[in-house]
């Protein structure tokens, strides 16, 4: 699945990556894919969430991660008690790993023959849950990205590809 990814998909997921170093978390969870894909600059994912109001280096921006779990973001995904992974080698958990095999049937869905960041944040908020809420509160919906990605609610919409039926 990873030879599909987008140059800026890979580095959404290493940024995913870094953020659960950085917070100490013991694994890699939804959230610190969702603060990576808000870091993006000049990407389809970041195009989508500027023409909803999110746009990059914005205080909506900043209002997004002081709403999530933990406050600002950096306190989600807790360091696992008696993980010893070395640096660098933090796992996926179970929801993120789901999340990226999401993100892969979008990608089919829409007939897109690579997965980049839009279909990251695309499978983040058809989920459902505190992360999806807080989105949705902030306009970014699986049915607005959508539109502004596809022209409309696409053929993913409400599918098992990810959408808000999910």
């Amino acid at each position: 699945m990873f030879e599909r990814f987008t140059k800026d998909a890979r580095d959404v997921v290493d940024g995913a990556v870094k953020h659960a170093e950085r917070t100490g978390s013991g694994r890699v969870e939804e959230v610190h894919v969702l603060l990576s894909v808000l870091d993006r600059k000049g990407s389809r994912g970041s195009f989508a969430l500027s023409a909803l109001g999110l746009p990059p280096d914005s205080g909506r921006r900043d209002d997004l991660v002081r709403a999530l779990p933990g406050g600002t973001g950096t306190g989600a995904g807790a360091a696992v008690p008696g993980d010893r992974r070395r640096a660098g080698r933090r796992p996926f958990g179970k929801d993120t790993k789901s999340l990226l095999a999401d993100s892969l049937r979008i990608a089919v869905g829409h007939h897109d023959r690579h997965i980049g960041d839009e279909h990251l944040l695309l499978a983040l908020t058809g989920r459902h849950g505190a992360l999806a809420g807080v989105l949705a509160g902030h306009g970014v919906t699986h049915d607005s990205v959508n539109r502004v990605l596809y022209g409309d609610d696409g053929p993913a919409a409400g599918s098992a590809a990810g959408g808000p039926g999910k």
